[in-house]
């Protein structure tokens, strides 16, 4: 089940897409990421108990998982949701959303918050939907000596404003 899911989500249901098509659209479809190519990779082990501080973790560890098995990007976010719709409470995503929105920057620590920011842009993927909302969240929680700079540098990234604010807090 889980194999045709991950088939029927890398084509969209239509297997007459061209290769052409995913490369434009820089999506890796080529060749399918299967439930037992998935596991030859040892993924680690998840039995649901820790909450949403556990499956962060645990999706944190499985992008080298995902890279190794040449999951495409869907497919990963298919499994990401799965998992947080069958592990985390509604309740304690709400939770985690809430304090995704009011998170800043506490003193100068600019490391401490970055390592907050993408624990819980981890789990509020539908508050935070693509890479220009994650920037333009993440920029809106710098403190003010550095947020126009940051702001006004237009990065394209995420990780390009993260290293922005790092060298600016420097």
């Amino acid at each position: 089940m889980i194999d045709q899911a991950l088939l029927r989500n890398s084509t969209n249901g239509d297997e007459s897409r061209s290769l052409h098509e995913d490369n434009r659209r820089n999506v890796q479809t080529t060749c399918p990421c299967f439930y037992a190519d998935f596991m030859k990779c040892q993924p680690l082990n998840f039995k649901g108990t820790k909450g949403v501080v556990g499956l962060t973790r645990l999706i944190e560890k499985m992008e080298s998982v995902f890279n190794i098995s040449g999951c495409a990007i869907e497919n990963q976010e298919v499994l990401k949701k799965k998992m947080t719709d069958k592990y985390c409470p509604q309740g304690e995503i709400k939770k985690l959303e809430i304090e995704l929105w009011n998170l800043k920057v506490k003193g100068n620590d600019v490391p401490t918050y970055t390592e907050c920011f993408q624990e819980l842009t981890l789990i509020c993927t539908k508050f935070i939907a693509n890479e220009t909302e994650k920037i333009d969240k993440y920029i809106s929680g710098l403190p003010d000596n550095i947020y126009e700079n940051v702001k006004s540098s237009r990065p394209k990234t995420l990780d390009e404003t993260i290293e922005l604010a790092n060298d600016l807090m420097d």
